[in-house]
């Protein structure tokens, strides 16, 4: 088991070493899952809610088994690797160019700047959170907006400070990368375009996260109504009223036109088509359309009802009633109870509504005409 396999550096690595690493990480990942799992299921039994810092320090506490896991590998090459001190693992060079040099320092110091900007992405957001429940006034998507510009920020940082960590020529990367932009530029426009779109729609805010849009999918002419759960630096998800989530790219809320039912004013008109059969009383059907719409708890009452006759149609009536209702979620639910009370009203009141009928007549000929054949002599 003490048997050198290969070399990492100026470490030689064992079967021992091996599978002391591959144990420690598999009991803290086996560790991980049990300490959610229980939490979750007491959490669940008590019904309590984590949020905020107990969240957050949760989050902590189950990562810090890979960090325990992590110091017990290295550890463990003290085993077969007496001659070896650990401060001359750390400053061996595995990569050694004239633009890039490489040590296992660097790696390590890579691995604490990631952790870190995760701790430090926690710590933001959990001050943004206390920061935003003082101000009652201050909706979600204002939060959310925050966070994610915080999110963008500190990954940045870290980036920078990890190019440092590894002590990469900034020249040679500003280089490579004007270059390599250039060509992604021209292949990829519409990434680009949806990524300033995604900026747009975090600054601006003409679109929230929470906030019910309606717009056209490009699928059917229909309109979609859906409400934002997620908006990312390149795309959006949505949810449909059938419960679906969908992902769009940010370019479509923010350069075709979209209706934000959030915004401005929360009334909104809307229109039911109703045909009743010729040679009904319209005095009467207008009066039962109007009842049965003031009679729905989410109509508003005081900007009144109005019904209009539209049209002699092919097969009836054509009326319709318009009334204003705020622009809810569930719009389509208020429809269809003022539809059912509608045809409650017409059925006791013997309102027909009728449907389309067609008359075929079969006309036969009375043709008693025979046909005649000269007849031919021999």
């Amino acid at each position: 088991m003490l048997e050198e396999r290969f070399k990492l550096g100026l470490i030689a690595v064992s079967y021992l070493n091996i599978l002391i690493i591959l144990v420690s990480f598999f009991l803290a990942y086996v560790v991980k899952k049990i300490i959610h799992r229980s939490v979750k299921r007491y959490l669940s039994s008590a019904n309590i809610h984590l949020e905020g810092r107990k969240a957050i320090l949760l989050r902590l506490l189950s990562q810090s088994g890979f960090a325990l896991a992590a110091y017990i590998s290295v550890k463990s090459f003290n085993i077969n690797n007496d001659g070896v001190t650990f401060r001359e693992f750390l400053d061996y060079h595995f990569i050694d160019t004239s633009k890039i040099r490489v040590s296992f320092e660097n790696v390590i110091l890579v691995i604490l700047i990631i952790f870190g900007a995760r701790v430090v992405l926690n710590v933001v957001r959990l001050f943004i959170q206390r920061r935003f429940k003082k101000q009652k006034t201050t909706e979600i998507g204002t939060e959310y907006v925050f966070t994610q510009v915080a999110k963008y920020i500190i990954n940045v940082i870290a980036f920078v400070f990890i190019l440092f960590a590894l002590d990469v020529d900034a020249k040679l990367f500003l280089g490579g990368s004007a270059a390599l932009l250039v060509g992604l530029g021209l292949g990829l426009q519409d990434v680009f375009k949806d990524m300033f779109s995604g900026f747009v729609l975090l600054f601006e805010g003409s679109i929230r996260v929470g906030d019910v849009v309606e717009f056209n999918d490009g699928k059917s002419s229909d309109s979609m109504v859906a409400k934002i759960i997620r908006i990312n630096v390149r795309t959006t998800q949505i949810e449909t009223r059938d419960g679906n989530i969908l992902i769009v790219p940010n370019a479509k809320l923010t350069q075709e036109y979209v209706e934000n039912w959030s915004h401005g004013s929360t009334l909104s008109r809307f229109r039911l088509p109703v045909t009743v059969a010729y040679g009904s009383d319209t005095h009467l059907v207008r009066e039962l359309l109007k009842q049965a719409v003031l009679s729905h708890p989410k109509v508003h009452k005081t900007k009144g009802v109005d019904v209009r006759l539209n049209d002699f149609g092919e097969n009836g009536l054509q009326m319709e009633i318009i009334f204003w209702a705020d622009q809810s979620w569930d719009i389509n639910i208020y429809k269809s109870e003022i539809r059912f009370e509608i045809d409650r009203l017409f059925r006791h009141y013997k309102i027909t509504i009728p449907y389309p009928q067609r008359d075929v007549r079969v006309f036969q000929s009375s043709d008693n005409s025979r046909d005649l054949k000269p007849k031919t002599e021999d």
